[in-house]
């Protein structure tokens, strides 16, 4: 019998849609509230999956869940891109004039800022989680109380959506990663992409050199994210993902990227989810 997939949050929550879609939609999971519990389940054996969003193409990287893969020496095997779509709900029977407060995520509340402009009155109260205030105000039956949340959630909790697709941005995606203790993935011709962590003394051109090397591998550099290392002023970690078509060329990449960097690290190698 298949473990459960951790995910943060609860069911209707984003996290859960992306279970049901690159898993099934029956999968089971285990709900928790902070990133730190959805990697202690695996590391303690309760799941052999988790899925964690790495970055929003408004809101940019998800820097804390780089640092808990790469510190926790866990393997992502995998992604998913969703597209966000926030919804206003409340308790059936009652209207956008009704609601007093809409609580939601912090993430979920900037990126549907705008929106409220127009209801002066409502005020915005941050959340751990989307669908778990839709649970709230469907179990508790709160009324004048509004949240922000995923169409799935507002079904399952018997929600009436009073406004739907209310984010700024309307083409908001979310990259959701797989992640498992380590990656088992033998079959080369499957993988044609990977998240790699090296370091680099703060000297000039150290990058730069290291980047052609990509190029001239034929790698395709999709991001890169520096974090300053606190124990050890004026040096860096970088964190890339590299897309390539033949994976000879990333052996080789890495062959000589492990020569150049200090540190160098394999977070992950998997399929690109945008073929």
């Amino acid at each position: 019998m298949n473990k459960p997939i951790a995910i943060q949050g609860i069911k209707g929550s984003f996290h859960h849609e992306v279970v049901q879609h690159y898993f099934n939609a029956q999968a089971d999971v285990v709900e928790c509230m902070t990133f730190d519990s959805v990697v202690d389940t695996l590391l303690e054996g309760q799941t052999d999956e988790i899925v964690m969003a790495l970055e929003n193409s408004i809101a940019g990287s998800i820097i804390p869940n780089y640092a808990l893969i790469d510190t926790h020496h866990i393997s992502i095997v995998g992604e998913y891109y969703l597209d966000i779509q926030h919804n206003l709900m409340a308790l059936n029977q009652q209207s956008i004039q009704d609601i007093i407060e809409v609580h939601s995520h912090p993430m979920a509340l900037l990126q549907c800022k705008v929106f409220f402009r127009d209801y002066p009155h409502i005020k915005l109260v941050e959340a751990k989680d989307t669908a778990d205030v839709a649970k709230q105000i469907s179990e508790k039956n709160l009324k004048g109380i509004a949240a922000i949340a995923s169409k799935n959630a507002a079904q399952l909790y018997d929600l009436n959506v009073l406004a739907e697709s209310i984010q700024t941005i309307s083409h908001n995606e979310t990259r959701f990663v797989i992640v498992r203790r380590e990656n088992n993935q033998t079959d080369t011709s499957l993988i044609n992409k990977a998240s790699l962590k090296f370091e680099l003394d703060h000297k000039r051109g150290s990058l730069a050199a290291l980047l052609n090397v990509l190029s001239d591998c034929k790698l395709n550099l999709t991001k890169i994210q520096s974090l300053p290392k606190i124990d050890t002023p004026w040096k860096y970690a970088f964190f890339v993902d590299v897309t390539f078509s033949d994976y000879k060329n990333y052996d080789k990449a890495k062959s000589i990227i492990s020569l150049m960097a200090e540190n160098f690290k394999i977070l992950g190698e998997y399929k690109n989810a945008r073929q």
